[in-house]
């Protein structure tokens, strides 16, 4: 039985969910388990919020941490995992530096 792997979404430069962001997370100088909390939290907050709402995830790009990106495969894998059922698409934002994010 083949094993499926859940992928990234692919978007391009036509598809909306670049325009803009309704609301704004920026995870700068929290500790992982600070941004996965207040990731979860924000996601459920603002999907409350409107139907297929966009939202702007700043992660940064990981320069200021030791070893490399902690919260950029952090908010990635919330995206994928606990955070899906919340989630319609999601990409990097333009300067990877984030994510933008459509909600359900």
């Amino acid at each position: 039985m083949a094993r499926s792997r859940s992928r990234q979404p692919q978007f391009d430069s036509r598809d909306d969910l670049l325009d803009g962001a309704a609301a704004t997370l920026d995870l700068h100088g929290r500790s992982g388990d600070e941004a996965r909390t207040a990731v979860r939290r924000f996601l459920g907050a603002e999907s409350r919020s409107k139907r297929g709402r966009v939202v702007h995830i700043i992660t940064g790009k990981g320069k200021g941490s030791q070893g490399g990106a902690v919260l950029r495969p952090l908010v990635a894998a919330e995206l994928r995992g606990a955070c899906a059922p919340l989630v319609a698409d999601w990409s990097r934002d333009t300067d990877d530096g984030g994510y933008v994010v459509r909600l359900r």
